[in-house]
């Protein structure tokens, strides 16, 4: 099969590879489309080289169609169309025994740990595979894993309707969790630098404010009467971002982490205390955020596509990971691995 494997740091190789075989629990996809997310820039930058085993082919954010199944396999069928939630976990540690499987101490992300979605096929546990309604377009059901996330990261807010919700960082992700926060009945003021990402979100209806030209905290109090944020998402992953969270919190608001800090950053942690204020991890998502997903997309309910900045064949992947380090307006972008057949 063709796949464009990760060789070395801004290296990616377009080339033919063994078709891995099918295990008798595994299920093999015809992968449609790829999407490239963060993690697999940071990848491609060769920051994750502890991680990933070059060459290999990364990626994990794909819609396809079952091509295959292993002889154990009952719960589908060839001509399926399908999903990937990507998370092996151990079953054994203490965390997966508490029921929180995705976050296991000993988990593999595939598409990181082991080979990808930037192929023509992917085989992975048949276990990790969901069914896709017929009606999902492929090209929509590749943003199903990071709206996933944006559901984990709503569900573990515990966002009510009538709730004033602001997203920090108008990022993909961070625009997915504005759709779904406001899906669920909440008010959102998007806060972004980025003037492009701006209108993006006044387009989509949201409030956006660009903090370094106003006073995010003084309008979040103005539209409160004083009082502040019910929710506050930190997505921007930036140490100005992480320093006026405590700010738009209102007392006892809740602030849920969504970026990944590489290392510490200060947080007013006197207002923390003086607020009351809940501060929740959020990573990745869990099965039923990933059903969440999928049921959004299938009733047209969040408006994925508009998300969608540009789509590139396989062969282009070099290109595309260019691309997306070069273009700071860019939202998701795309890899068709094989042509749809829908």
């Amino acid at each position: 099969m063709k796949a464009a494997e990760y060789v070395k740091a801004g290296g990616i190789v377009f080339r033919e590879i063994p078709d891995p075989p099918v295990g008798k629990s595994d299920v093999r996809i015809r992968v449609a489309y790829c999407g490239i997310c963060g993690t697999d820039l940071h990848i491609f930058k060769g920051h994750m080289d502890h991680r990933v085993k070059a060459p290999q082919a990364v990626g994990h954010e794909i819609s396809g169609v079952v091509e295959s199944v292993g002889s154990e396999v009952s719960s589908f069928a060839p001509g399926d169309k399908v999903t990937v939630r990507p998370l092996d976990n151990c079953g054994q540690c203490g965390t997966c025994k508490a029921g929180y499987t995705h976050i296991c101490e000993n988990l593999r992300f595939l598409g990181i740990e082991t080979p990808g979605g930037f192929a023509e096929y992917w085989t992975v546990p048949a276990r990790l595979v969901h069914r896709l309604p017929e009606e999902i377009p492929l090209r929509s059901a590749a943003l199903v894993e990071p709206l996933a996330v944006a559901c984990h990261d709503v569900r573990r807010s515990g966002l009510k309707a009538g709730d004033l919700a602001v997203v920090n960082g108008g990022g993909p992700i961070g625009m997915l969790i504005a759709l779904v926060a406001r899906q669920a009945g909440a008010d959102v003021v998007v806060a972004e630098i980025n003037e492009s990402r701006l209108k993006l979100a006044e387009t989509l209806g949201f409030t956006a404010i660009n903090p370094r030209k106003e006073d995010l905290a003084a309008e979040i109090r103005a539209k409160t009467e004083g009082s502040g944020a019910d929710v506050v998402f930190e997505v921007s992953g930036s140490e100005e971002g992480a320093g006026v969270i405590t700010r738009l919190a209102r007392p006892r608001g809740t602030i849920v982490v969504v970026a990944i800090y590489a290392k510490p950053v200060p947080v007013d942690l006197h207002k923390f205390f003086w607020k009351e204020l809940k501060m929740i991890g959020a990573r990745v998502y869990e099965k039923n955020d990933y059903e969440q997903a999928i049921r959004l997309i299938s009733e047209r309910t969040i408006a994925v596509d508009a998300l969608i900045s540009r789509v590139f064949p396989l062969s282009g992947l070099q290109t595309a990971f260019e691309y997306l380090t070069k273009e700071p307006d860019a939202m998701k972008v795309l890899i068709q691995c094989s042509e749809e057949k829908e």
